[in-house]
């Protein structure tokens, strides 16, 4: 028995925001609930079975909090929504859509796209000390700078810190120009490019000047007591045990860190330990620490990114 159901969208700005680049968001939607959707104008029509028309209302339902207030949709979301209806966790769903955690300075609203996300912003909201460990694209990075930005902003933190180790992917830092400062600044671009997200350029070379902001390679953390800091070490996968311990003893009063990584794209030489692998087996258990873990489910990135991330995983997987 095929049923077919008509919902007519808002705007045409919302019809934009639910079909997504290309439509990509209506096929997702056709994908998980084996419904057909066509979108002529303002103007939604599904057919399929009961059972997959009626998937396909809810979900889009439960996405009006985007695509009403014509705010882009990501595949994030709606896998996301769909796991709230399966596991009747739509309460939840709403928590997750409405707790923005930031806006960019374009406007664009910051919020955690996924259960897993949420329970990290979470854990970095009520825990001293935050390890997440998660394949690329999941957020690690990006969303603890979000907290220590606004954290730092709200006077909850007199500084920002961003760290990570200085380790070759695969180059030489010999061969790049300058002095060691121009070295070892490509290697921290990522930290930078996320703080650009939310603070004007041209500002943060003053803030960077009184101490307000750092963002240095994990060497420069050595013998220090990071007191009223927002912490943030990166790529934690290429520290060695001993950096590690260091880096997480640095912790002072009125302090909050988290350690963000991915294990299996450490670029560590063959036999060296990563100090993330190992502070997971001696810190799981340690009363005040909070271990968070990121899957390929939440990728936020472009939706090939998901896709490539979970082929290598099957590749590499014995």
């Amino acid at each position: 028995m095929v049923e077919a159901l008509k919902i007519e969208l808002p705007s045409a700005g919302s019809a934009i925001a639910l079909a997504g680049d290309r439509e990509g968001n209506l096929k997702l939607i056709a994908k998980q609930t084996g419904a057909k959707l066509v979108l002529r104008g303002q103007e939604l029509l599904i057919s399929g079975t009961p059972a997959q028309v009626s998937l396909s209302q809810r979900l889009i339902q439960a996405l009006e909090q985007y695509w009403g207030q014509e705010k882009p949709l990501s595949s994030a979301d709606i896998l996301t929504a769909q796991q709230a209806i399966e596991t009747q966790q739509q309460a939840e769903l709403q928590d997750l859509q409405k707790d923005v955690l930031a806006k960019t300075r374009r406007g664009y609203d910051i919020r955690a796209k996924t259960f897993r996300q949420r329970q990290y912003v979470q854990s970095v909201r009520t825990h001293d000390l935050t390890f997440c460990i998660g394949p690329a694209g999941t957020g690690k990075t990006f969303l603890a700078a979000v907290l220590g930005v606004q954290a730092l902003l709200n006077n909850e933190f007199e500084r920002l810190i961003l760290t990570r180790p200085a380790v070759e992917a695969g180059e030489k830092l010999g061969f790049l120009p300058g002095d060691l400062q121009q070295k070892i600044d490509p290697y921290l671009r990522p930290l930078y490019d996320a703080l650009y997200e939310f603070i004007d350029p041209e500002k943060i070379p003053g803030l960077m000047e009184r101490g307000v902001i750092e963002v240095a390679p994990i060497a420069y953390m050595r013998g220090r007591t990071l007191n009223n800091a927002f912490v943030i070490l990166d790529e934690a996968q290429n520290t060695t045990p001993a950096q590690m311990k260091m880096i997480v003893t640095r912790l002072g009063f009125r302090s909050r860190m988290v350690v963000t990584g991915d294990v299996t794209q450490t670029d560590l030489p063959q036999n060296q330990a990563s100090g993330l692998a190992i502070a997971q087996k001696v810190l799981h258990s340690v009363e005040g620490i909070a271990f968070c873990n990121l899957t390929t489910a939440d990728v936020v990135r472009h939706p090939l990114v998901q896709r490539i991330v979970a082929a290598y995983e099957q590749h590499e997987t014995p």
